[in-house]
């Protein structure tokens, strides 16, 4: 009983952490949702282009991502051992990285552009999907500053002001891509290239102002960087990227498979691609919530690490891992009961909107081991354990998942579902392995 009230005290503190960081999250993928439906509106090929395009993006934005996260990391296990200054370079450090990272990722991005033939896409998909790459590909700098400066801020128990950041820039995407993808207030009509205008300038007005607010935040003061043209330490940048790049592998090993899924999709034609586009909004979308509770609960175990405080890792980690499973029923209920209608606010095409509701069905079954999955690799992350984790991912997601998508959807006769239930089992794998490893590396700490 008094092992289950532990874990039960810590359910209320990681919630009221996590629920704006989960608000925040929505609201980052109902950008994409958004773009989806107003894309949608201009016709199932350039709707199938955003799909493509946002899924090579996307590989960049996760290890970029997977940079950042270490921010808070370090600034929540410095926070928990009493070290405010501490705090503030660590945040110096990760902006560092991000304006490197996302130079270089920026250089990449163009280059890849003049190769996009490379995926095998429909023609008539590649001929659509350049100018919205390219445009979202320079969102990707202010992406990882806007991120890097969240991280800090949430680690700091102050992440409510990044949720309103966030709805503010949904609601300007949305506004924008009105204005530029359907031609108002006197700007042209560029359809899918328009969504790129929009999301580039939402992106860079968002990095801008959660800066302003930090700045002038008077609860920042006492972490606020002091010197920042200060040179960088080099044991630090290491110490960061030690944890960083394991965690961008494990990150890329999950959304590589979900590219290479939609890269087949994209064999399979328009109609599949443009199906798993809508589906993979969907599940985006209410997977936020447990990326939410899962970054909360790594940011609480890492600043019980730097107190010392180690009897309650096991207890929070518990709580997170009970609470993913619950809402992630709900949302399995949610797709199995109207799976069809929600497919239909994206588009008018009824094969596109048929095959979709099937990839819902499946998308339903595997909620539970996908919000598992990332909150055991959370976890382990706030125990700075990456290098396992990392194995275990590739295994599940690149060793299995991939190929069986390969065999049964493309190779086989089970077409779009084939591949989204090989996806569901390299989750559920992933799932299982991670929080066994979390509770073995605690439950050795414990003794």
């Amino acid at each position: 009983m008094t092992r289950f009230k532990s874990i039960f005290d810590e359910v209320r503190p990681t919630l009221t952490l996590a629920v704006p960081i989960i608000v925040g999250h929505v609201s980052q993928m109902l950008m994409g949702i958004t773009d989806s439906v107003m894309i949608g509106q201009t016709g199932t090929v350039p709707l199938a282009a955003s799909s493509f395009g946002g899924n090579v993006f996307g590989v960049f934005y996760i290890v970029g991502i997977g940079l950042m996260l270490p921010v808070a990391v370090f600034v929540a296990r410095a926070r928990g051992a009493g070290r405010p200054l501490e705090c503030g370079e660590y945040l110096r450090h990760g902006l560092a990285l991000a304006l490197a990272f996302g130079v270089i990722e920026t250089v990449l991005m163009v280059a890849l552009a003049t190769q996009l033939h490379w995926f095998q896409q429909p023609p008539e998909v590649l001929a659509a999907v350049n100018p919205f790459f390219l445009l979202i590909g320079l969102s990707i700098t202010p992406v990882l500053i806007y991120f890097a400066f969240r991280q800090f801020a949430e680690a700091m128990g102050r992440p409510w002001a990044p949720m309103f950041i966030m709805l503010a820039g949904v609601g300007l995407n949305v506004f924008l891509n009105w204005v530029f993808i359907y031609g108002k207030l006197g700007a042209p009509a560029m359809g899918l290239a328009g969504a790129g205008v929009s999301t580039l300038i939402s992106r860079a007005i968002g990095a801008w102002v959660i800066f302003e607010w930090l700045r002038r935040d008077p609860l920042m003061r006492v972490a606020w960087p002091k010197r920042w043209w200060a040179p960088l330490s080099g044991a630090r940048i290491k110490e960061m990227l030690t944890l960083g790049l394991p965690t961008s592998g494990i990150l890329l090993f999950e959304s590589g498979a979900f590219t290479a899924a939609a890269i087949m999709m994209g064999w399979l034609g328009a109609v599949p691609l443009a199906a798993h586009q809508i589906a993979l909004s969907c599940a985006g979308t209410t997977f936020m919530v447990s990326l939410g509770l899962s970054m909360a609960a790594g940011m609480r175990v890492s600043a019980a690490v730097g107190a010392g405080e180690t009897a309650r890792l096991q207890p929070i980690g518990y709580s997170a891992l009970g609470l993913g499973v619950v809402i992630s029923v709900f949302f399995m209920m949610v797709y199995l009961a109207a799976g069809q209608l929600v497919a239909g606010w994206f588009v008018d095409d009824v094969a596109v909107v048929a095959l979709a509701a099937q990839l819902l069905v499946v998308a339903a079954l595997f909620q539970v081991a996908d919000g598992a999955q990332v909150i055991g690799a959370a976890l382990l992350r706030g125990l700075t354990d990456v290098k396992l984790p990392a194995v275990i991912t590739f295994v599940a997601y690149w060793l299995v998942a991939i190929p069986g998508g390969y065999v049964f959807g493309v190779r086989g006769t089970f077409g779009a579902v084939g591949i989204w239930t090989a996806l569901a089992v390299g989750l559920g794998l992933a799932a299982v392995f991670l929080a066994w490893r979390f509770a073995r590396l605690t439950r050795v700490r414990h003794s």
